[in-house]
């Protein structure tokens, strides 16, 4: 059991209010929360396959975190185009300011909308934590004989979290994002599923500073999350983790990889 951390409850939630929320950098958790991390190792796995394709479109890149530490692991055999985008303000500057060093545009297009590009343009689509899949897109976007590569949130994500503070979700909702759904989805969009994994993994959280932070960094956990909406849920879980130690989460994740078929 973690000891107290012998910080006041408003202190906490005051710094966990305060904190940054921009890109996917989650350094800020450092001793305060902690999530196992997935086998294939995303990152390391996607530099191996940049450092093989020619024309790679990063989507929904966050701040651009992890596709400026796989280029940086792919070099100098990296692909002669890269290109991200990116549906909210703040990450788009953010992944601006830390790609266009590396000679990656970030163009700003909304989550849900088709991709601003040519059919076939790319030999590689990849993608880590997309809100959704846009199957089509995809397909549309690859080149005959290119290859999706992604890591997928999964089913059930840190629902031990999600319904501490919203109750016992239904079933479609715990059951949404599972990996045979979105592989039957791919399927119908005229890809070919040649890997799936998937992962479920241990998270804890040591502080409530960090599940503030961590609930107004992840937004769709808890739709419409603020501190005064739910302070008395915050205080009990405050001294929940004070007297018993960290809260334990899973985060569920899937690795896919898809192929668009060849004529």
């Amino acid at each position: 059991m973690a000891p107290p951390t012998s910080r006041s409850f408003d202190d906490l939630v005051a710094e966990g209010a305060a904190a940054p929320t921009e890109g996917w950098d989650f350094s800020w958790f450092e001793g305060r929360a902690t999530e196992a991390r997935p086998s294939w190792g995303y990152a390391r796995s996607l530099a191996g396959r940049l450092a093989e394709a020619a024309a790679v479109l990063d989507v929904q890149t966050g701040g651009g975190e992890v596709l400026d530490i796989a280029l940086a692991a792919a070099a100098p055999h990296r692909p002669g185009l890269a290109v991200a985008t990116e549906g909210w303000a703040p990450n788009v500057a953010k992944a601006t300011e830390l790609l266009r060093p590396r000679g990656v545009p970030v163009v700003a297009s909304p989550d849900e909308a088709p991709f601003p590009f040519a059919g076939g343009a790319f030999d590689l689509v990849v993608s880590r934590h997309p809100v959704r899949p846009h199957w089509a897109e995809i397909a549309r976007v690859l080149m005959p004989g290119g290859t999706y590569f992604a890591q997928h949130v999964g089913p059930g994500s840190v629902f031990e979290l999600v319904e501490y503070f919203l109750g016992p979700q239904p079933e479609e909702i715990r059951t949404a994002r599972h990996p045979d759904r979105e592989r039957a989805d791919a399927m119908a969009a005229g890809l070919d599923v040649v890997d799936l994994r998937a992962e479920r993994l241990r998270m804890e959280f040591h502080d409530i500073g960090a599940v503030v932070h961590f609930l107004r960094k992840v937004v769709w956990m808890v739709p419409g999350f603020t501190v005064e909406k739910y302070r008395p849920r915050l205080r009990d879980l405050h001294e929940r983790i004070e007297s018993e130690g960290p809260f334990v989460a899973h985060s569920t994740r899937h690795l896919v990889v898809a192929r668009k078929p060849r004529p």
